[in-house]
């Protein structure tokens, strides 16, 4: 898609990737939106990218609706929805507290799901696209994170649906990357990260998912060593 004057909402702009995707798209020609978690972060990107803040938080999935609603009122509709939240875990399997793997689920797929649902309409009217990140753990479950890979392969799965079911009216995009240099592992919900590569430059995935909108793409993968677009 041309994302030059496109109406974009980017959930997640308090985080490092989201921010950086809100300012480029909006740097590209956009009108961009921009929602986030952290009231002061989020409203840090919104005066770069000229619009008004959205603050909720994506465990409460009425948030998420009326979000996208808040969104389109001030675009006059939605082009594309990327979202950009999440939130680690760490734990065997057996192990992990009930009441932190509900919240593991609520924030990487529930509530994911419900905001790419309250899009869904207007993205059908605009033949748009969504474009979503997840993780590897999605293609590559890891031990000492069976929670967090699981809820990562719900979301690929239901996006790879998504597609399918909304092949004729929008695009999905269903970006996978590697561990990052963005600090989420030490932000988790519970327990201790396993030994993990040093992070890839968040920057690298910015590019990448920039260049996957631009270009339809469908996914965004690690295959061995590299990220690829396909």
């Amino acid at each position: 898609m041309d994302t030059k004057d496109a109406r974009v909402l980017v959930v997640g702009a308090s985080g490092a990737l989201g921010g950086e995707l809100a300012r480029r798209l909006h740097e590209g020609g956009a009108r961009v939106v921009a929602a986030g978690r952290d009231p002061e972060r989020t409203r840090a990107v919104a005066e770069d990218v000229g619009t008004d803040p959205l603050t909720l938080d994506v465990v409460g999935v009425e948030a998420c609706a009326t979000t996208v609603a808040a969104a389109v009122e001030q675009l006059g509709g939605l082009d594309l929805l990327l979202v950009t939240v999440g939130v680690a875990a760490f734990g065997k399997a057996a192990e992990l507290d009930e009441a932190v793997a509900e919240e593991l689920y609520a924030v990487d797929v529930l509530g994911p799901v419900a905001l790419v649902r309250a899009a869904v309409p207007h993205l059908r009217e605009s033949s748009g696209t969504v474009a979503v990140i997840s993780a590897v753990l999605a293609d590559l479950p890891t031990s000492g994170m069976a929670d967090y890979s699981a809820a990562k392969a719900a979301l690929a799965t239901w996006l790879q649906v998504l597609r399918r079911e909304e092949r004729r009216s929008l695009r999905v995009l269903d970006v996978r990357p590697p561990h990052l240099d963005t600090g989420l592992e030490t932000r988790a919900l519970a327990g201790e990260p396993p030994r993990l590569p040093a992070g890839r430059p968040a920057g690298e995935v910015v590019d990448l998912v920039l260049q996957a909108i631009r270009e339809d793409k469908t996914e965004l993968v690690v295959d061995g060593k590299e990220m690829v677009l396909r």
